[in-house]
């Protein structure tokens, strides 16, 4: 397995089915959506730049327009889906909640709001309120 295979074939079969095939039209050639979708898992993985993801997985923007496509068109949801029902099924899903309360408070001068002189805050349309 080279570090630019990232999908074990178990786990290829999982998601497969869910990935466009060829229509059988005439046009540009299909790509190979295991190399699409190993694409995108190795540039999200690294974080690197679209440019700069290697040529191993074909032209980048090529990678770039299945990412757009599967996310508008609700495939990777779908995909995400059945991941979790899966991995429950194997009770392999921990649900972990994590709650931060943390709060950030500003210096009153921080802010961009003009004030009158009677501590009232101006904002748009409270211009009647204000006397």
């Amino acid at each position: 397995m080279s570090r630019f295979q990232l999908l074990t074939d178990d786990q290829w079969a999982l998601i497969a089915d869910y990935l466009p095939a060829p229509t059988g039209r005439r046009g540009r050639p299909f790509s190979d959506p295991r190399q699409m979708v190993e694409g995108i898992i190795y540039r999200y993985r690294t974080g690197i730049a679209w440019r700069d993801l290697p040529e191993t997985f074909g032209k980048w923007q090529t990678v770039w327009t299945w990412h757009r496509r599967l996310a508008a068109d609700g495939t990777w949801d779908a995909i995400h889906q059945a991941l979790t029902v899966h991995a429950a099924k194997n009770d392999k899903v921990d649900f972990t909640v994590s709650v931060d309360s943390t709060i950030a408070r500003a210096h009153q001068h921080a802010t961009n709001i003009s004030r009158v002189k009677k501590g009232l805050v101006e904002l748009q349309g409270s211009t009647d309120r204000v006397a």
